[in-house]
């Protein structure tokens, strides 16, 4: 395809997308025109309760306890997949337990129980809201990271053995390079998710979260603040995405390419 033919065919589609948005706000506001605003507001009427909630502390104090609880939920999920995962990889005995028997499990099981569970099993607070959005993330990082382990190339393990004795060096040389862009689809996913479950997390005892700032704007019938709440979500994910993981994903593109 010619650049002219591609740069025509990315600009048609950013014109349809842009289509689909306005037409999307469109309907959204004749739809709102014929309804209270406590059951749908206004486009308008939510970009201005948003830009009023942005510029107050309590508002980015909330976008930063969801924020946290993501970020350490990622991070333990990560961990602990990744360690099943290595389990499943290198000890024959216990791969077909994790394999066959736990990931099932562990994908199957509703996200409102383990939610219900943490409410039982641990004490009110920041823990059952960690504790569940970490249990719903860990299968997504178990699978993928099998998967990455399982596709490593033998031979350049192999000649990155023959070519130093210390293993620290070929992980970091070879391994870690060739799991990279495994972590970097696994992180885009995860993050996404994280983000879709933290709100429902919160809803069960946080009290802090964007998610308990929605629960109390509907308990008020505050409609304009549950869809500005939602609608910082998707700012904040969007920018997360452009600025950060993309670029990671860009980064190790080539060598899975290559690969």
């Amino acid at each position: 395809m010619k650049p002219s033919d591609s740069r025509a065919t990315a600009l048609i589609g950013r014109l349809i997308g842009d289509g689909f948005i306005a037409l999307a706000l469109l309907v959204w506001w004749l739809t709102a025109r014929g309804m209270p605003e406590f059951v749908l507001p206004t486009p308008l009427r939510v970009g201005t309760v948003l830009l009023q909630l942005s510029v107050e502390q309590e508002f980015l104090q909330h976008i930063a306890a969801s924020t946290g609880r993501i970020l350490a939920s990622m991070a333990l999920a990560f961990a602990t997949g990744t360690a099943l995962a290595a389990i499943a990889r290198f000890l024959p005995l216990w791969s077909d337990v994790i394999d066959r028997r736990l990931i099932p499990v562990l994908n199957s099981f509703p996200s409102v129980g383990w939610a219900m569970l943490a409410l039982v099993w641990l004490p009110p607070g920041e823990a059952p809201v960690l504790f569940t959005e970490t249990m719903i993330l860990v299968p997504f990082c178990t699978v993928i990271m099998l998967q990455a382990l399982r596709d490593m190339d033998a031979e350049l393990l192999e000649m990155g053995r023959s070519l130093s004795r210390s293993r620290w060096r070929v992980a970091a040389r070879v391994v870690v390079p060739m799991l990279m862009p495994y972590v970097a689809a696994l992180l885009k996913i995860i993050y996404g998710v994280g983000w879709k479950i933290a709100t429902i997390a919160e809803l069960f005892g946080a009290e802090t979260g964007l998610g308990a700032l929605m629960q109390r704007a509907q308990q008020s019938s505050d409609s304009a603040t549950v869809f500005a709440s939602a609608f910082a979500i998707v700012i904040i994910f969007t920018l997360s995405e452009k600025l950060l993981i993309d670029p990671l994903a860009r980064r190790f593109r080539p060598y899975q390419e290559k690969t």
